[in-house]
């Protein structure tokens, strides 16, 4: 952190790790936007801990140490973390749930067994605990969190964490672990052990449309939602944005994960969605 202040510190950290979020807080109102980053900031720390651990235990402690330093974070004490004191100035400033971040730390603990969801409806409750709940913070900050933006920040988030799911595919198939329902991988014909070994799987793209299909769903329904929705909702409800740019690209590349990986601007937003995502922005839509 040398010549960074904690707030730098977390914007970089956002902008490095979730380029998309940080580029839909740009529009957040400036008096604001250090907290929500706090917030994106605190979400790659936990979202990440499965991938910076050796083995479940070390991630436990780790998630079990933020829960114990919520403690302080609501006492406005903080612990000597770099993300830790401005998430607690944001805590205070907005009068941020704790519930919801007990939520994340619950869910991200689930993370680290590395079970595959049962049905569909299992993969939907996982990303309603994560990225919704994010959202929903994230609508706390930005001064929105009630009524039809807080319904409408669930199925962004929930959109959002379907599609994210579906773009990280090829990688947590490289790692062993995948995010296909049991249920979707019968009724498709995947051999998921085949598909860690390298064999192609023919019904890959039939899930894949599954799951894809009901993100456009939930963003259909927030969509909807959104002429009630007060203007100051919109910037954290812009990854709905990105969102359906995103499965336009899987669409494109005919579901196949593997194929849209290798897309120019799979990994972050090209400049067509930045055009759209400010016109979005400008406009009060997402």
């Amino acid at each position: 952190m040398t010549g960074q202040t904690p707030d730098d510190y977390c914007a970089d950290r956002v902008r490095r790790f979730d380029r998309d979020r940080f580029l839909t807080a740009l529009f957040c109102p400036s008096d604001r936007r250090a907290d929500l980053l706090a917030l994106y900031a605190f979400n790659i720390e936990i979202a990440g801990v499965r991938e910076t651990v050796s083995e479940p235990l070390l991630g436990h402690i780790r998630i079990q140490w933020w829960r114990d330093a919520l403690d302080g974070i609501y006492a406005g004490d903080p612990p000597a973390h770099h993300v830790a004191g401005p998430l607690s100035r944001a805590v205070r400033r907005h009068r941020l749930q704790r519930g919801r971040f007990e939520t994340l730390l619950a869910a991200r603990a689930g993370d680290l067994d590395n079970v595959q969801p049962p049905t569909m409806q299992a993969l939907e409750s996982y990303a309603e605990a994560t990225s919704a709940t994010i959202t929903h913070l994230a609508l706390q900050v930005v001064g929105a969190a009630a009524g039809a933006a807080e319904e409408a920040g669930r199925h962004v988030g929930v959109a959002w964490t379907l599609t994210g799911l579906l773009r990280a595919l090829p990688l947590h198939v490289a790692e062993r672990r995948i995010c296909l329902p049991v249920a979707a991988c019968r009724d498709a014909g995947i051999d998921v052990d085949a598909l860690f070994n390298g064999a192609p799987q023919p019904g890959m793209a039939r899930a894949v449309a599954e799951i894809a299909a009901a993100a456009r769903r939930h963003l259909t329904a927030a969509r909807a939602l959104g002429r009630n929705c007060p203007r100051a909702a919109v910037p954290a409800l812009l990854p709905a944005v990105l969102a359906g740019t995103y499965l336009d690209h899987l669409q494109r590349a005919d579901f196949d994960p593997f194929r849209a990986a290798g897309r120019p601007h799979a990994a972050s937003a090209g400049p067509g969605a930045m055009i759209r995502l400010a016109i979005a922005a400008y406009s009060g839509r997402f």
